[in-house]
């Protein structure tokens, strides 16, 4: 089958099935292509939910299809590739969050929305990289647990000096993997490029900015921008989807080390052989988990 047989074939199949198909940013072109909606982890969740279809398959891992799972426990939920996981999202346990919490008594426990839902029935508020300062200004303890990365945590910090933060010692592995040398490179090769950053690079990357935003924040800041240059400092999958979207515009990678293994393994196959039948794996969730997870989440919605 070529590409576009196998492209044709999901959408019919999709239809015949009643599935939305949700495509994270960092996804490939092509399964851009066959998705019927595209954005970050907790955007995503939201459009399933308010989907009409009976059927969700989240194109990204593990943590994104089990926050659809939580928004919409009627529905069935499938993640296409069973192995696309996340490091970050899996390198707490529920053990380290309560040792933190009797550590630190009084405190509010606030976790980025990368973290498992196993993890979040621990949580009192959850948070996007992009509501991440919004949100936490309005917390009314002096301390604060943020969990699992203390890159976005630091790049909120600032903002909230009243506040005292504690962390975790985590983060994305492939965000950190971005240096200080590499922006220094890439500045000098492109001299005329905007260096547009996520928050979870290290502090000495995000300095160095002229945008600092989540994913699609990005994304958005290129799109409406004058600028015809760009240094994009995130997974490098957008690099390639911005420059789909603005041909007349330059866009750079950071680093070539900005790929994330655990995004790229899902497949448009992945999404064929599970919207036929013989493939992926449906996302099951205890009830506890999902009403635990659900209170983190929706203080996120209404604030």
């Amino acid at each position: 089958m070529t590409v576009k047989e196998v492209q044709e074939e999901i959408i019919r199949l999709k239809k015949e099935k009643d599935v939305c198909i949700l495509a994270h940013a960092y996804q490939d072109q092509s399964i851009f292509e066959v998705a019927d909606y595209i954005g970050d982890s907790f955007g995503l969740s939201v459009q399933g939910r308010d989907a009409d279809n009976s059927s969700i398959i989240m194109c990204g891992v593990r943590f994104m299809a089990e926050t659809c799972k939580v928004l919409s426990p009627e529905k069935k939920v499938y993640l296409p590739n069973p192995v696309a996981g996340c490091p970050m999202a899996e390198q707490m346990s529920v053990e380290d969050v309560r040792k933190l919490k009797e550590e630190n008594p009084g405190s509010a426990v606030v976790c980025y929305i990368n973290t498992t839902s196993e993890l979040k029935t621990e949580c009192d508020l959850c948070v996007t990289s992009s509501s991440a300062r919004r949100l936490m200004k309005g917390i009314k303890e002096d301390t604060i647990i943020f969990i699992p990365d203390p890159n976005l945590g630091a790049y909120v910090e600032k903002d909230l000096p009243d506040k005292k933060f504690i962390y975790f010692d985590g983060g994305c592995p492939y965000h950190q993997r971005a240096t200080y040398e590499d922006v220094c490179n890439a500045k000098k090769a492109h001299p005329d490029a905007l260096f547009l950053v996520h928050p979870e690079c290290h502090p000495e990357v995000t300095k160095e900015a002229d945008f600092v935003g989540a994913t699609t924040a990005i994304m958005d800041y290129a799109r409406e921008s004058d600028n015809k240059e760009f240094i994009i400092g995130t997974e490098n999958s957008i690099v390639e989807h911005l420059q789909y979207d603005c041909p007349d515009k330059m866009f750079y990678p950071l680093s070539v080390n900005l790929s994330c293994d655990n995004m790229r393994v899902t497949s448009l196959f992945d999404i064929y052989n599970t919207l036929r039948g013989v493939g992926g794996e449906e996302i099951i969730l205890d009830k506890e988990i999902i009403d635990g997870a659900s209170k983190c989440i929706n203080r996120m919605i209404e604030g």
